[in-house]
């Protein structure tokens, strides 16, 4: 099985026209159904014929046109912007009601870089920020502050349209979930010199994760965006938190 946050194979026609390769993603494991925070973000594109509202991501908005995202979701797609599309306000993917609204540049952390974890891809600089082609009137979820430390045991959220367990990805429903946060020691431990803490924080457990189709989206901590659904080795597996970028350690062109 690969990383929750790996290429889903079936979103191979998302960029077919472009003639590039497809973006990657990651339900919540562990979560409920919820209603959308109207700052909660399905990063979508009308090519994904393969996911109901042709959703591949999660993104929060930040700014009244500004969306953060991570950027293994949209690397692909910084020359085709207009490949992509911001949903608010949609609960269930196969639904119809909500905003859409086009995305105009992209753009992407100059340091993103993929290297190999074992067969499983690991994302560094894992963040991207999508300028909407027009300012939503929606409430905005304020960033962490830089340089902020993340305590290992504390209660974060995550929030995602993905997968409910490692094997099904069939979810349409955005669910959230309440998930620790591990301690930096315990993510070395599982993903040896993989985890790099200056741009990365663990969280999750057997019982709490995010998963395929998820990429991109919140972890939340004390009602701020603290991190992005970036990686992992599989999904909820014991020894194997996620990994999340610690937008901590950045500063974002908002």
């Amino acid at each position: 099985m690969p990383l929750r946050r790996q290429l889903a194979l079936a979103a191979a026609t998302l960029t077919m026209a472009a003639g590039l390769s497809a973006p990657a993603a990651h339900a919540v494991i562990g979560g409920t159904p919820t209603d959308p925070p109207p700052w909660m973000v399905a990063v979508s594109s009308p090519g994904m014929l393969t996911r109901p509202s042709g959703q591949f991501c999660g993104g929060t908005l930040v700014r009244p046109d500004k969306v953060v995202t991570a950027a293994h979701c949209v690397n692909l797609l910084k020359l085709t912007p207009w490949l992509v599309r911001g949903i608010f306000g949609r609960a269930d993917l196969k639904g119809k009601d909500g905003e859409t609204v086009s995305v105009k540049k992209i753009w992407v952390h100059p340091g993103f870089k993929e290297t190999k974890f074992g067969d499983d891809s690991v994302q560094h600089n894992d963040v991207a920020v999508l300028t909407l082609s027009r300012a939503v009137n929606r409430a905005t979820l304020p960033i962490i502050e830089h340089g902020a430390a993340y305590p290992a045991g504390a209660a974060a959220e995550a929030l995602g349209w993905g997968g409910t367990t490692e094997t099904s990805t069939a979810n349409t429903v955005l669910r959230k979930a309440t998930l620790p946060i591990a301690a930096d020691a315990t993510c070395a431990t599982a993903y040896g010199s993989s985890f790099d803490a200056g741009n990365m924080v663990c969280a999750g457990s057997p019982q709490a994760d995010t998963c395929e189709y998820d990429s991109g989206g919140p972890l939340i901590v004390d009602g701020k965006l603290a991190g992005l659904t970036s990686w992992a080795r599989g999904c909820a597996r014991e020894g194997f938190p996620g990994v999340y970028t610690r937008l901590s350690a950045f500063t974002l062109p908002l």
